[in-house]
């Protein structure tokens, strides 16, 4: 088999980038190792950038995204036994966040490219990357062989694409974080309108929803803690502990659906490519969930390969391939400390002593009754337009 971009990993990154590929008719072959269920139904970020929303929407796969998703215009601080709203309709006018769940973005994608007749191969076995540091990289899985002229390593945090790139090539930075966050999906109408994140003695919480039927909530837990030791009463209570510090809230509960433990840590691989091999989204990036970014550096990602592959392939031009991690990094990185800006603002550390509590405090005070604080909060969470993550 030949084409021109193998994408490895149906995920958001690879699916959007063979959609964005098949309007500049560009043929793609993608490759995901998992069922086309298991990727449907995987529950992840559900938090969309305007710039995520904008993507989607111009490229044709926005419909049920702008149908059922849930815009919100703000957020709610809460701490101290009081709720601050972070306004994004006054500080950052004309933009916003839309709640619409990973696997919701997943199912369009898939459902796109199958109706135009995409190569999207699921359940994939054995996939490795070839010749990766030529000008003809290759694919095997199976029994197969895919030729191309580039690879996209779209295959997440544990694929195959990154550990392929020759050892000392690429410098690693990470930070591991003493806690995790044990997340539920239950059958139960949101108890509020919006996200809410509090900041208590007893740990970070966080209220989500992903419909007007189903909530999504967080729980700060310790980083060795195991979900067996959460019955679904332990939940429900420490959520309430956390969560109905305000008066007049009361925490609605119901059904857990899915629960789990997701471990809290900030990775980034530099550079973002080696060769002929382009890494996007989790492949060359973590951050934590706190700033609701994994999934919009993923489009970021995929948006910039996009126009350098075009490029590429109407006239041979390789300046922009060449250039795809200096691109990629600077919002890379801006995502990154806004995401660690907002773990260490909500969450308790057990090595902070009462002096670090009284400066965490004193910061939510400020990015709670500052415009200029809250203004920054806002732009980074609702995403810096294109262009402008300097």
């Amino acid at each position: 088999m030949r084409t021109k971009v193998g994408i490895i990993g149906a995920g958001p990154a690879g699916l959007l980038l063979s959609h964005l590929l098949h309007i500049r008719g560009i043929d793609s072959v993608v490759l995901e190792r998992r069922s086309r269920a298991y990727v449907e139904q995987r529950i992840r970020a559900g938090v969309l950038e305007q710039g995520t929303v904008d993507t989607l929407v111009a490229s044709g796969v926005g419909e049920r995204l702008l149908r059922e998703g849930l815009p919100h215009q703000g957020i709610e601080l809460r701490y101290g036994g009081a709720g601050h709203r972070i306004a994004f309709e006054k500080l950052v006018p004309g933009r916003a966040i839309t709640v619409y769940g990973q696997q919701e973005v997943v199912k369009d994608l898939i459902a796109a490219r199958l109706a135009a007749g995409g190569d999207v191969r699921f359940e994939v076995d054995d996939v490795a990357v070839h010749d990766i540091g030529t000008d003809r990289p290759y694919v095997t899985f199976g029994d197969e062989r895919l030729d191309c002229d580039v690879i996209a390593g779209c295959d997440g945090f544990h694929g195959v694409c990154r550990p392929s790139i020759p050892e000392g090539t690429l410098t690693e930075f990470r930070r591991d974080y003493p806690f995790a966050w044990l997340g539920i999906l239950a059958r139960v109408t949101p108890s509020a309108d919006e996200l809410i994140y509090a900041r208590t003695d007893r740990g970070f919480a966080l209220h989500s929803m992903r419909s007007p039927e189903i909530s999504r909530f967080y729980l700060q837990v310790a980083a060795d803690d195991h979900i067996d030791a959460w019955p679904d009463e332990r939940i429900w209570a420490e959520l309430r502990t956390r969560l109905e510090t305000v008066p007049g809230f009361t925490l609605a509960t119901g059904e857990i659906i899915e629960k789990g433990i997701t471990p809290m840590r900030s990775f980034v691989a530099e550079p973002m490519q080696y060769g002929r091999l382009f890494l996007t989204g989790d492949a060359a990036h973590i951050v934590p969930p706190t700033g609701a970014k994994g999934l919009n550096l993923a489009v970021a990602d995929v948006r910039v390969l996009t126009e350098a592959l075009g490029a590429f392939f109407a006239d041979g031009s390789t300046g922009p391939l060449d250039d795809y991690s200096r691109a990629c990094l600077t919002r890379v990185w801006r995502a990154q400390h806004f995401s660690w800006w907002m773990t260490t603002l909500l969450h308790t550390f057990d090595s902070d002593d009462e002096y670090g509590r009284r400066l965490q405090t004193s910061y939510l005070d400020y990015v709670t009754t500052s415009e200029a604080a809250a203004t920054t909060l806002a732009e980074n969470y609702v995403g810096l337009p294109y262009g402008e993550e300097g």
